[in-house]
């Protein structure tokens, strides 16, 4: 992905939500737990890959990037397009001194990701420390063309994941086993170790249960075990895509049956409503409606916006108004549960668009056997 013809877009959009949020700096946090590395690179075009980092970026002048001394080593820093960097000891410490003068201080990852003591030393400064994660996501939230196709690369590398999945999929096999060639190939493909690969917990003949977990070296899958592998990986551009689907070789339980097709009919809803204008809350209460008319309860929201972090704002769910426009891109994932503790759940990446949803994957919401292959 090229990003150059964006960077000044970038910095323009943050700025304005600075300015709107009466905000004289700003700090990026950005940490090499999977799925938070995501903001550094949006704004430096660094790739952290271990420690952590932070991207100062002030309302007027220019920006800096910060990196605690044992980082030195760690990435190509000469990647940044920020021509300062920095490297020091406390981050935090340097960062309040060069922000000394400010009034209010706006933070990124102030509640997940910025380190604890390095927060301490920024709160001995005389600024107030303000949240700036909606804000910062506001700005980013609607993709660039060139951010499009990476979205679109993550997907394929993705949906090829899932392929692999399918190719290995055998009863009598570990679900690891299953598992380990699309892990393979997402490495050759460049996500590095931009990946979050779970599988749901088995459950009752036909079904799966709703618990996540990591695949099993041990467990042996059965033709009756509803395999669904969260397959979660960032592409080689940084933008992250989720796309998953159920897999089993025998008959899904009446449960499991009426759920999907709960789920086909929330796919058609979801192209109708996931358009330019719509709300986060229409997308979630039409989306959700299939389910709830079947008395089957949502395990959480049914999605959120996705980018170069993996999770971000706005979420899919009751009560949020916020207007979703064209090329906003969104990982939705309706996690639904019966009343005998059993669960459908898959993952598609879509994009807003204007006068319809795009489903980014080429791949049917349906329950795969195998037979897809010959």
């Amino acid at each position: 992905m090229d990003v150059r013809g964006d960077i000044e877009g970038r910095y323009a959009r943050v700025r304005d939500e600075m300015a709107r949020e009466g905000v004289d700096a700003l700090v990026v946090s950005g940490s090499e737990y999977t799925g938070f590395d995501g903001a550094v690179a949006y704004m430096s075009g660094f790739q952290i890959v271990h420690r952590y980092a932070y991207v100062l970026v002030p309302l007027e002048g220019d920006p800096a990037i910060v990196f605690p001394s044992e980082a030195r080593y760690v990435g190509f820093h000469d990647a940044a397009w920020v021509d300062e960097r920095v490297f020091v000891d406390t981050p935090g410490a340097w960062l309040r001194d060069r922000v000394g003068g400010a009034s209010r201080v706006g933070v990124y990852g102030l509640d997940y990701v910025m380190n604890v003591r390095d927060y301490r030393a920024l709160a001995e400064g005389a600024f107030e420390i303000v949240s700036f994660d909606e804000p910062f996501d506001r700005a980013r939230a609607v993709k660039s063309e060139a951010e499009m196709e990476s979205v679109r690369e993550a997907v394929r590398i993705n949906e090829e994941g899932f392929w692999e999945v399918l190719r290995a999929y055998e009863p009598g096999k570990t679900e690891a086993q299953i598992m380990a060639p699309a892990a393979a190939r997402f490495v050759e493909l460049g996500t590095g170790r931009h990946a979050m690969n779970m599988v749901l917990a088995s459950g009752p003949p036909g079904g799966a249960r709703p618990e996540f977990v990591i695949p099993s070296e041990t467990r042996r899958v059965s033709p009756d075990d509803l395999l669904l592998y969260s397959l979660e990986i960032g592409g080689p551009a940084g933008h992250w895509a989720e796309v998953s689907r159920p897999i089993m070789a025998g008959e899904p339980s009446p449960v499991t049956a009426e759920m999907m097709e709960a789920y086909v009919e929330y796919g058609e809803i979801a192209r109708a409503v996931m358009k330019e204008g719509s709300t986060a809350h229409d997308v979630h209460m039409a989306v959700s409606k299939p389910f709830r008319d079947r008395g089957y309860a949502l395990g959480h929201v049914t999605g959120h916006s996705i980018g170069m972090t993996m999770i971000e704002h706005p979420r899919v769910g009751e009560g949020n108004e916020t207007v979703l426009r064209e090329n906003m891109v969104f990982s939705m994932h309706p996690h639904v549960i019966a009343g005998d503790g059993s669960c459908l759940y898959m993952q598609e990446t879509w994009r807003i668009g204007n006068e319809a949803g795009e489903q980014l994957s080429g791949l049917p919401l349906k329950i795969f056997d195998g037979s897809e292959l010959t």
